[in-house]
């Protein structure tokens, strides 16, 4: 039975490429299965296709600070490890693909100790910890920037495997309706990744009279993050929707977190951007990214260091002037064929 294990996880970056690529490799391959954390968002997104086997294992996130629980990292890591060697000889997969994240890291040494043939994909711009640690053991590692692929010798540049969709008038008429947009002002969308951004959502907070002068701002907040007092005219805060990509679709300027993933859709949708990169906790991959897309023209960025109303203002403002010369920049800025070379890739592996 051929068989392709996906892995990769703890936040919805690590996971969003793998349930975009299943359909396809669905169609290919008898059995597929997924191997991820217990607690990570990957378990409920993986649940909409019945046909894929979720495993759970043990893993560990590094926590960028000085904290005692760093030190169990590799006893957990090696827990996993013999968790997912138990799967792998269970599953005996024809090919892992990885998104990695630290959920992927046990998988790919279990798959590397057994020989299984390995791909894997990075996000940004520099290789996250896991795939730093194992992109060695990979036959490929598949990038979404040129310039990450040409630092490596397996490296191969692909763009990012998202599916853009268009969608009917009646389609994005049920979206305007059901967040209350009108067409008499311009539509302002802010994402602050997965899990929300507190300093993302206190800016618009703080400044939304000023926002809401010129544009219709949808928010979303993230969960449990949102002000039920705040209460303006053509402010529409959420918690979470499940039609972000149609939301794109409409959008006539963004403010976002530096995820590539995020980025890049935005980008696929022509929609200019004023990015705020995560930089306190982090490895500092989400500035590299905002500062590349900033160079090519796609995007303008604000590092979070205690931005003032007024400095996050001037550049939503720079934002507008700059607004149409970005949408000309931004044509035909992404591949077309990642997921068909991605999924070319895979079968390669598949044993006949």
């Amino acid at each position: 039975m051929s068989t392709i294990i996906f892995t990769g996880g703890g936040t919805a970056g690590h996971v969003m490429p793998n349930i975009t690529l299943i359909p396809y490799l669905h169609q290919h391959f008898e059995k597929i299965v997924y191997i991820g954390s217990e607690k990570g968002p990957e378990r409920k997104l993986v649940a909409r296709f019945p046909f894929v086997k979720f495993y759970p294992i043990t893993t560990a996130k590094l926590i960028r600070s000085f904290t005692p629980k760093n030190l169990l990292i590799p006893f957990l890591v090696h827990k996993g490890k013999r968790e997912a060697l138990q799967i792998l000889k269970e599953t005996m997969p024809d090919v892992i693909f990885s998104k990695g994240g630290y959920v992927a890291l046990p998988v790919a040494l279990a798959g590397k100790k057994l020989g299984i043939p390995m791909i894997s994909h990075e996000s940004d711009f520099s290789l996250g910890l896991s795939n730093k640690i194992t992109s060695k053991f990979f036959d490929t590692v598949c990038t979404t920037f040129p310039q990450t692929a040409d630092k490596l010798k397996n490296g191969l540049y692909v763009g990012p495997p998202f599916e853009k969709k268009d969608f009917s008038a009646e389609e994005i008429l049920q979206v305007k309706k059901q967040f209350k947009l009108s067409s008499s002002k311009p539509i302002l969308l802010v994402v602050g990744g997965s899990q929300g951004s507190a300093s993302i959502n206190k800016l618009i907070e703080d400044n939304i009279t000023e926002l809401t002068k010129t544009h219709q701002v949808v928010h979303l907040t993230g969960h449990g993050k949102l002000n039920k007092a705040l209460n303006v005219v053509d402010y529409h805060p959420i918690e979470f929707t499940n039609q972000l990509n149609t939301l794109m679709s409409i959008a006539d300027l963004a403010i976002t977190r530096g995820g590539s993933n995020t980025i890049f859709e935005l980008l696929a949708y022509n929609v200019p951007m004023l990015i705020i990169p995560l930089s306190k906790g982090s490895r500092g991959d989400q500035i590299q990214n905002a500062k590349y897309f900033e160079s090519q023209g796609y995007a303008i960025t604000l590092l979070d260091n205690n931005i003032t109303s007024n400095e996050f203002i001037e550049s939503f403002n720079k934002l507008r002037t700059n607004a149409r010369k970005m949408r000309l920049s931004n044509k035909n800025a992404l591949p077309q064929d990642t997921i068909q070379r991605i999924v070319a890739l895979l079968l390669k592996y598949k044993k006949q």
